[in-house]
This record gives C-alpha cells, structure tokens and sequence, in this order.
C-alpha cells in the first residue's frame, strides 16, 4: 500500500526541511508545491503583469493558486499509482476544510482511504515571533507581501485540523522550532511508518 504523506503548516515554519530531511531517510517522491509552481507562476505573472515574485496577492490566487495544488497533485498521485510513498508539501487550506477533497482526488487515479494510507504533519511553531523571525532569516524576494502585511498574513497561521475522513492516528503535529534532530526525525519516521507517535515536540515547548 502506497501512502500520500502531506507536510501542512504556515509559511517559515520548516514544512520542506522536514520533509526532505525524512525524504532523504526513506527515498519517498517529494513534491514541493513551491518548487513544482515556480516557473509557470512566475511566468503567468509576468504575461499579466504583475510580479512574478508574488505569491500572496488575490491576483496571483486567482489566476495561480489552483495550478499549483492541481500540478502538485496530479504528480503525487501518478506516483501513489505506482505504488511509490508521495511526500506532499503546501499549506492546502481550503483543502483540509473540504471533507470529500482527499477521496475526490484518490479516485482520479480509482484509488480509496482503503488502498492508499494518508498520513499529515502539520509542521508548527510556538508562536507569529518563531514564524516572524524565520521568514526574515531566509531573506526570499516571495516572502515581501508576507512582511508588509504582517497583520493579514498572521491570520493564516493559526493551527487548524483537517476535515477528511482520516483516523485521528494518522495526524500529527510537529513543534519545529528548536534543532531538528536525529531522534526528532527518526519519531516522525515512526509515525509515518506507524501510528504510535501522535505528537513531537521539545520538552522546553509544550503544546498550546
């Protein structure tokens, strides 16, 4: 049985240094929306425009935003079909709220919840300071609108559930703001492998 793994979390929380770094371990297919995005957004962008550095704005939602999770998607699952472990990075909020969004999008490929096991780490931090400072550090050109609007763009990083028909076992949530360790990723390993690990996070850091 194949499994869709998705990294979920708000922007600078580490979603894509978590998931390579248990890519790495296992040898998953990884897919990146950001990455799998880029060029057609920033041409799209560019052909209307507007900036191609823009990944906030409602313009580049409407006329980028569902590309880039049916692009994402349409890779992930070919691979799912092939019976290949999909790791599956991006925020997809209005997807986690659709409860019939993930079986929606496995029977594309006649797959169910039955033949394809799911599994979601919501990659967290504490609070907007850890998110605030992170996006800084990492200084990308992307992440402008983000800053200047700090007030609206927070909102979005409030810790949210998933609405699909997965078992609460299957979820789990990640406090990414101290080193990732060796013994961190090698739990996060278990829990994709298994269900015995329902939550990871430092002792200094407990959970809100």
């Amino acid at each position: 049985m194949s499994k869709l793994v998705f990294f979920l979390g708000g922007a600078g929380a580490g979603k894509t240094t978590v998931a390579k770094a248990l890519a790495r371990r296992s040898h998953a297919a990884l897919f990146d929306m950001d990455t799998l995005l880029r060029p057609a957004a920033e041409a799209v962008m560019t052909l209307s425009g507007l900036d191609p550095n823009d990944r906030d704005s409602a313009l580049y939602k409407t006329r980028c935003r569902d590309l880039g999770y049916r692009i994402t998607m349409d890779t992930a699952l070919e691979n799912a079909e092939l019976g290949t472990d999909a790791y599956i990075i991006g925020p997809f909020t209005r997807e986690t709220d659709d409860p019939e969004w993930l079986e929606s999008e496995l029977s594309r490929i006649g797959a169910t919840l039955d033949n394809v096991e799911v599994k979601v780490i919501f990659v967290e931090l504490p609070g907007e300071s850890f998110y605030r400072e992170r996006i800084l550090r990492r200084g990308s050109a992307l992440d402008a609108w983000k800053l200047d609007n700090w007030d609206e763009f927070s909102r979005s990083l409030a810790p949210r559930g998933v609405s699909w028909p997965i078992p609460e076992s299957s979820i789990l949530r990640f406090d990414n703001s101290g080193e990732l360790s060796e013994d961190k990723l090698t739990l996060l390993a278990r829990f994709i492998e298994k269900t015995d690990v329902f939550n990871v996070y430092d002792e200094e850091t407990p959970p809100r």
